[in-house]
Formats: structure tokens, C-alpha cells, sequence
């Protein structure tokens, strides 16, 4: 099991300091509305690679009155210290220390896993096809630490793609060659694991008890994979002239569906996709803590309140001894009966109860 036993915020949204003593198991935090209780989930998701579970702009996490930057400490079980945030004088840039050392952001993935959920992610079927994509790859990057590495490389290379072939007259066919080799390379990748995912993902989801939790079906569609290196080669002229790459694993989406119902996500009502989702991210935590030994730190934001009470019993039922599980509500007795860690958050203030 992976856990925090200490949580620490400086200049983090309406934090202007706080620290949280932390135990396995439950962490449920109260409060009113605008209190601050997502915003320290945001902080917990911080430790994990990229821009957190509000994909917020850095400069925007500072506090409003604070000097400019921020921070965000952690010490795991296992005494190791982490420690991510921006400093006023760059706030577009975060950086990470691990036991007191600079480190790459990408260790983040290969010491924690860690997944959200929030009110926002409520309509993720009926989204965008980045947004369900996002959600596979967080997904994939709790199995697979080194997926971070190829979507940002090819990523990058993309766009350097893109760039060049805007002025075609002007474009050195062998860098052109090259970025398309790069493409290919971590865009193979990157295909690759998200069929792993989707695989072993639905396994999973098949074999997760009978209950409250829906079973999703799921489909990686947009994109079949192939000679992705001759797919871009031969794609130059109609890619230049739509100004974006046409083919390619940021085609791809991912298509859910609620298999009771033989039909998709998106048609279900607004329960039933709460539903679906929790099922699949129950799922998935209990495939990362088989896969990789750990389990995950959950992260559920205002979850408790929108399940009627046979599926809330069910969820914490489920969640029980499945390593670190942080819940927020507005009322303290959303969470009677569990056992844990308890906090009541106020206007930026954090006290253990």
C-alpha cells in the first residue's frame, strides 16, 4: 500500500499554510461550499504528473495574496519526502525535489499512482473525445509510469511537425523526416499501451463483483495503429493544408458503453454514467494495486452526495482496506459509520476532528 502521513500546503489556492497528519484508509474533509476542500484534493493530484485535476493553469494555483509561487510537500509511508510547486519569479514552471533533490517531474509516476474523480468528470461520455483521452491516459499512466514520457515526446514532435509543414517551401524534408520517425516511434507507443489498457481494463470490469456499479463496455476507436511512420509521410500535403496532423494516436477516443443496457454512455441517464464511471475507476484500482503491488490514492470529490444511500454503503464498502481514499462532502455525516481520518476545512483553514 502507498499512502501520504503528511500533507503540507503553502500558498495553495486559499491555503495560505496547512498540514495534514495522514493515515491509510480513509480521509474524508467537511465543509461549506468554497471552503477549500477540492482545492486540497488538487494539491494531492499535484503529486502526480501534470496539471492536477482541475488541468488549471500553475500561475493560477498560487494564492491570490501570496508572494507569487507555491507549494506543495508530502511525506509517503515509506519516509520519502516530495515536494512540487513554482517559484514567483517562474510560476509557469514546476519543479520537483525528491528527498531534498531536484528530480524530473516523471518520477512522480513511478513512486505514485494516483486517481480523481470530481463533479466535472460527471458527463465524460457525452465530452469531447480529448477529454475521454485525458481520461485513458491517466488511466494508462497508473499502470504504465513511461507513458508520460511518449505522449509528451510525441506531442512535441507533432507540433514541430505541424509548424513545418505550415510553410512547406520552407521545410527541410530531412528534420520533417525525422519528427515523423519520432512521431512514429512514441505514437506506436503510446497506441500500444492504451490497447493494454483498454484489454486488461475490461477484464477487470468483468470480473468486478456483481452490485450497485454498472459494467461499462470499452472501445479504443479513431485510430487502428499500422505503419504510422508511411501513414504521416503520405499525409504531408492534406495535413498541411488542414494545419493539423489528420492520423495518429491523438485521433483516437475512447467509446464506453453500459453493457446491462447494450448501449452507449452517453444515453444513459446522469445517474447511471455516475455509475459507470465509479465502477470503472473501482476497477482500475484494483487492477493498478494487482499490476504494481501498490494501490492507488483515490481522490473523489463530492462523490458521497450525489449516490442514493445503497450505492454510498456499497462505495465505501468496496473501498474499505483498498489503500488511501480521500473524500470530500459538505456534511460530516455523509461519511457516518467510516472509519478514518477526519478534517473540517473553513475558509482556508484545515482542522483535524
Amino acid at each position: 500500500m502507498t499512502a501520504l502521513s503528511r500533507l503540507s500546503l503553502t500558498d495553495f489556492r486559499n491555503h495560505a499554510d496547512a498540514l495534514l497528519g495522514l493515515a491509510p484508509g480513509f480521509v474524508m474533509l467537511s465543509g461549506d461550499n468554497g471552503a477549500g476542500k477540492t482545492n486540497i484534493l488538487e494539491a494531492v493530484s499535484m503529486l502526480a504528473p501534470g496539471r492536477g485535476l482541475r488541468r488549471a493553469a500553475l500561475r493560477d494555483m498560487a494564492r491570490q495574496a501570496g508572494p507569487g509561487g507555491f507549494s506543495v510537500a508530502a511525506r509517503l509511508e515509506d519516509g520519502t519526502e516530495l515536494g512540487t510547486g513554482t517559484l514567483a519569479a517562474a510560476p509557469d514552471r514546476r519543479q520537483l525535489r525528491v528527498n531534498g533533490a531536484n528530480a524530473p517531474l516523471s518520477q512522480l509516476a513511478e513512486r505514485l499512482a494516483i486517481l480523481w474523480l470530481t463533479p466535472a468528470m460527471d458527463r465524460l461520455f457525452a465530452d469531447s473525445k480529448a477529454a475521454r483521452r485525458a481520461f485513458l491516459d491517466r488511466l494508462t499512466l497508473a499502470l504504465e509510469p513511461g507513458h508520460g514520457h511518449h505522449a509528451s515526446r510525441y506531442e512535441a514532435a507533432m507540433r514541430a511537425r505541424n509548424k513545418l509543414l505550415a510553410e512547406p517551401e520552407s521545410a527541410d524534408p530531412d528534420w520533417l523526416s525525422s519528427l515523423e520517425a519520432g512521431m512514429a516511434e512514441h505514437g506506436e507507443a503510446l497506441h500500444a499501451a492504451r490497447e493494454r489498457t483498454v484489454a486488461s481494463l475490461s477484464e477487470a470490469v468483468a470480473g468486478a463483483p456483481v452490485g450497485n456499479f454498472p459494467k461499462a463496455g470499452l472501445v479504443l476507436t479513431g485510430y487502428d495503429g499500422g505503419d504510422l511512420r508511411q501513414q504521416l509521410r503520405t499525409s504531408r500535403t492534406r495535413d498541411g493544408q488542414a494545419g493539423r496532423t489528420l492520423v495518429g494516436p491523438h485521433r483516437q477516443d475512447l467509446e464506453v458503453s453500459h453493457l446491462e443496457k447494450n448501449q452507449p454512455a452517453s444515453l444513459s441517464s446522469t445517474g447511471e454514467q455516475k455509475a459507470l464511471l465509479l465502477g470503472l475507476v473501482l476497477a482500475h484500482g484494483e487492477l493498478v494495486e494487482t499490476r504494481r503491488g501498490m494501490a492507488p490514492i483515490l481522490l473523489l470529490d463530492e462523490v458521497a452526495a450525489h449516490l442514493d444511500p445503497g450505492r454510498r454503503e456499497a462505495l465505501y464498502e468496496r473501498l474499505e482496506g483498498r489503500g488511501q481514499v480521500w473524500m470530500t462532502g459538505t456534511e460530516a455525516a455523509l461519511f457516518d459509520g467510516v472509519e478514518g481520518t477526519r478534517f473540517h476545512v473553513a475558509d482556508g483553514r484545515v482542522e483535524a476532528n
